[in-house]
């Protein structure tokens, strides 16, 4: 049996030093469904949620980052009508792309944060700092984490995530 990580705590001192959150979107900032519609449209679904405390946190002087295996319009729109700092689609190894960010931002890996739910997350979740699983998160990928949060991917889950962070910064 895989050890599962405690429930995310409203606020921890350590939580201070994150200076990027990044997000894996498909099952964390959406539920992980896929709609098509009938010509051929692909949809997904974002928590209103999520976006405010993404732009909450933003205020609050933390980066922002989507790092996706997905190439698609509707997450190069969220990500623009939320105004986050980085966002990267269509990557195969999140380590090399999210490590050139931390290379470019002249950041330490210490001070990332990341919210995942798959196993294609794995290398990153164990580099960053403040590694973090949704609760619908497959059990390895929860497994690799420090905490996992209490709404689910999709639900509010980046929400949770972004208080603490907040909080945490606000003493």
């Amino acid at each position: 049996m895989m050890h599962m990580p405690p429930t995310l705590p409203a606020a921890d001192p350590s939580f201070a030093r994150i200076r990027l959150l990044c997000s894996d979107v498909d099952g964390v900032l959406t539920d992980g469904g896929l709609y098509y519609g009938p010509s051929g449209v692909e949809l997904s679904r974002f928590h209103v949620l999520d976006g405010q405390g993404l732009k909450a946190l933003r205020s609050a002087g933390v980066a922002t980052c989507f790092v996706t295996m997905s190439d698609n319009a509707q997450i190069r729109r969220r990500a623009a009508d939320l105004g986050i700092d980085h966002c990267l689609t269509g990557i195969s190894d999140k380590v090399l792309a999210v490590g050139q960010l931390v290379e470019t931002l002249g950041l330490a890996w210490e001070e990332i944060a990341h919210i995942a739910d798959d196993t294609n997350d794995l290398g990153l979740l164990d580099r960053v700092g403040l590694p973090v699983a949704v609760p619908n998160a497959v059990a390895e990928t929860a497994a690799a984490c420090r905490y996992v949060t209490r709404r689910a991917g999709g639900a509010g889950a980046v929400r949770e995530l972004c208080d603490a962070l907040i909080r945490s910064r606000n003493g």
